[in-house]
C-alpha cells in the first residue's frame, strides 16, 4: 500500500509539485505582486525541483528512467541528466532572485522543457511510444510548466515596466 502509493507520487511529482506550488502561493501572498510571487513558486517547485529530480533519475538511476520513458538505456542519459540539474539548479536559485533572473531561468527552462515535448510527440507519433515517462505526465507539465512561467513573466515584467513609467 505505502509503495504503490509512494510509485504513484513519484510517477506524477511534477504535478503535485505544481499544484502544491499554486497552493503555497496562494497562501503566502500577502501584498507582493501575484504573477511574480506565482512564478517564484512555479520556479522553485515544478521547475526546479523537477529538474533535480529528473536530472537524479537519468544519472543515477539511468536504466530506471529509461525504462519509464519506453527507451533503452543510452550513454547520453548522463547528458540529459546534467541539463536537468542545471536547469532545476538555476530555477531553484530563481526564486530567490530578481525578475531579470527569474527570466533568464524561464528561457532556459522554456527552451528545454518545451524541446523535450517535442521529442515526446515525435516519440508518440513515429515510435508509437506511448509510455507513461513519454506520454503521461511529464509530457503535459513540459508543456504546462513553461507555458505558466512564459504567462507569469510576462504580466509581471508589464507590471513592473507600468510602476516604472
Amino acid at each position: 500500500m505505502i509503495a504503490s502509493a509512494i510509485r504513484i507520487l513519484l510517477q506524477n511529482l511534477p504535478a503535485v509539485l505544481f499544484l502544491l506550488a499554486l497552493l503555497i502561493a496562494v497562501a503566502t501572498r500577502r501584498d507582493r505582486p501575484a504573477a511574480e510571487h506565482f512564478l517564484s513558486w512555479i520556479l522553485l517547485l515544478p521547475i526546479g525541483v523537477t529538474g533535480l529530480w529528473a536530472g537524479a533519475f537519468h544519472v543515477f538511476l539511468p536504466e530506471t528512467a529509461a525504462a519509464l520513458i519506453g527507451w533503452q538505456a543510452s550513454p547520453f542519459q548522463f547528458e540529459v541528466g546534467m541539463a536537468d540539474l542545471a536547469i532545476g539548479v538555476t530555477a531553484c536559485i530563481a526564486f530567490w532572485r530578481d525578475l531579470s533572473f527569474k527570466a533568464a531561468a524561464v528561457c532556459a527552462a522554456s527552451v528545454f522543457l518545451l524541446g523535450d515535448a517535442v521529442g515526446h510527440v515525435r516519440e508518440m507519433v513515429m515510435a508509437g511510444n506511448f509510455a507513461p515517462g513519454n506520454a503521461g505526465v511529464p509530457f503535459y507539465m513540459d508543456i504546462i510548466g513553461p507555458l505558466s512561467a512564459i504567462a507569469l513573466l510576462f504580466v509581471s515584467s508589464r507590471r513592473k515596466n507600468a510602476r516604472s513609467l
